[in-house]
Formats: structure tokens, C-alpha cells, sequence
């Protein structure tokens, strides 16, 4: 893959750090790289790589050249800042709820169903945390004797 320009929407939450963490980690070829947040962080900085970033204000306008954009700012700033992503021709990875029921954009967790990347219409999204570990434990144990019925319970800090 050619190195991308990517953008982290909700970059100064833990889980857009965690994103920070492992792009860098998984050295994932970036050429450049916007965070954004809310006007509250915006003039933050973090660290990518041994390098300083500023973090930006989120604004419609933000995408314009972006290759990849991780959203993870929560529903109502998905559904208020992806059409604007898509526009400027960026493909956006979604962590929040607000595609994930939608019948037009594919629920992917790598490990499970990649071939579903491929139908994307410029939005993709994932299920909730505790969906996406469970998918990867489970996947494997269904392939090889089949799973019918699974119920689980969960129980996470508010």
C-alpha cells in the first residue's frame, strides 16, 4: 500500500489515541497525518512517530485531501462530518453506532469478513468493542463445528 493521508476524527479521546497507537505500532504507511477534535482541544498536541502534531478543530472542510479518515467521535459527529468526508473523496473507517445497522455500508471486522471491505460506498463500519473481540474468538470455533445460538453478557464501565 502507498503511504496514505490520514486523518483521526476525536484524535485526543482514548480511543483515537489508541488509533494513533496502533497505526504507529503496525507501521502503517502514513504520508501525512491531520488530527482533529473539538474547538475544546484543538491546539493540543500529540505525539505520532517521535513527532509533534497539532490538533485541529473538526470542520466539514478538514477532509479535503484525505485519503483514510478513523472516526471516533461518537454517532452524532459521524452522521454530522462523514457525508463531508465522503464528498472530498475520503474513505472513512467508523467506530461509532451511526452506520453500523445501515444496509449500504458493510460491518467489518478484518479478521472475520475482509472480503466485505470491497463493497463499501466510502463508509465502513465496526461493531462495538465487545462485539469485535468476540467475533474474533468466535469466528474460527464456528467455521469448524458451527454456531447457532450465542448470548453473552457484558459489563462495562459507564
Amino acid at each position: 500500500m502507498n503511504a496514505q493521508t490520514i486523518a483521526v476524527v476525536g484524535a485526543t479521546g482514548a480511543v483515537g489515541v489508541e488509533i494513533l497507537r496502533v497505526l504507529e505500532r503496525r507501521n502503517f504507511p502514513v504520508a501525512s497525518l491531520k488530527l482533529l477534535a473539538s474547538a475544546r482541544s484543538a491546539g493540543k498536541t500529540l505525539a505520532f512517530k517521535g513527532k509533534p502534531y497539532t490538533v485541529e478543530e473538526l470542520k466539514a472542510s478538514s477532509f479535503k485531501g484525505v485519503d483514510i479518515a478513523f472516526f471516533s467521535a461518537g454517532a452524532t459527529r459521524s452522521r454530522e462530518f462523514v457525508p463531508a468526508a465522503k464528498a472530498a473523496g475520503c474513505v472513512v473507517i467508523d467506530n461509532s453506532s451511526a452506520f453500523r445497522m445501515d444496509p449500504n455500508t458493510p460491518l467489518v471486522v478484518p479478521e472475520v469478513n475482509p472480503g466485505d471491505l470491497r463493497r463499501h460506498n466510502g463508509v465502513i463500519a465496526n461493531p462495538n468493542c465487545t462485539a469485535a473481540i468476540l467475533a474474533v474468538a468466535v469466528w474460527p470455533i464456528h467455521q469448524a463445528a458451527g454456531i447457532r445460538k450465542i448470548t453473552v453478557s457484558t459489563y462495562q464501565s459507564a
